[in-house]
């Protein structure tokens, strides 16, 4: 009976040896089936598409934000102002001429004064007037005159010493202009030479009205002193008062 049972064990583990790979080859075979990807070339070729334009509005939307970061850039430099300024250097040029003109003798440079020192010492002579007044005349008007030709080497000597102050403004000027940064500094930098260049035109106007000034008075004095040489040439051949003969002892007698 042992034997028996020692035999039925052995058919059934048998058995049982044959079974289990059919149970469990079901088991192995099942994930393949359920992770199997299904390729659609249509779907795919979308997709690519679509990304492609996604990252070309990207690109694009870069850029512009590239763009307009260079605009404001351009802006801000345009905005810069200018960092040197001339206008003090221009001004003090300007109020030396004007102290040089301010400074005139005798006959400043105006209107009311000019007519009213003509008509006393550059008019008609008077019959009434003595010959004391007419010698304080005529040396008035030698004063007149002396004194606006130094006023016009004056004023020549202070045009020439702002020479050297406006080249050296203009260099600086020149070399901002050439590197400004932007619109505005540009801009100043231009304007400023225009200044400078208005300076050294009133310095141009002020020497020719010197100049001019100093001959006009060489000029009056010469028509005055023909008009009193001819007064004086009146009352020396008037007869009764002007020129009267007399003895005259040229040498010594030896008394």
């Amino acid at each position: 009976m042992t034997t028996r049972s020692s035999r039925l064990r052995a058919a059934l583990l048998t058995a049982t040896m044959f079974v289990m790979p059919l149970a469990v080859s079901p088991m192995m075979t099942t994930p393949a089936f359920a992770w199997r990807i299904v390729y659609d070339p249509s779907n795919y070729a979308q997709n690519v598409l679509t990304a492609a334009r996604t990252l070309e509005q990207i690109n694009n939307q870069i850029t512009q934000l590239q763009n307009e970061a260079q605009m404001l850039i351009n802006q801000a430099r345009n905005l810069t102002s200018l960092p040197h300024s001339s206008l003090q250097q221009i001004q003090q040029s300007v109020q030396r001429t004007q102290q040089l003109l301010q400074q005139a003798q005798n006959i400043a440079f105006d209107v009311q004064k000019i007519d009213q020192v003509f008509q006393q010492q550059y008019g008609n002579v008077s019959l009434s007037t003595t010959d004391q007044q007419l010698v304080t005349d005529a040396r008035s008007r030698w004063q007149n005159t002396v004194g606006g030709l130094q006023d016009a080497m004056r004023i020549q000597a202070g045009v020439v010493g702002n020479i050297d102050t406006n080249r050296a403004e203009m260099s600086t000027l020149v070399g901002q202009s050439q590197g400004a940064t932007g619109a505005l500094q540009a801009t100043q930098a231009g304007n400023q030479l225009l200044a400078l260049q208005s300076q050294q035109l009133s310095d141009l106007v002020a020497l020719i009205s010197a100049n001019g000034r100093a001959g006009a008075l060489t000029e009056a004095e010469r028509a005055a002193a023909a008009e009193q040489g001819r007064e004086q040439r009146r009352r020396f051949l008037t007869p009764g008062s002007g020129y009267q003969p007399g003895n005259a002892q040229m040498f010594n007698n030896g008394n």
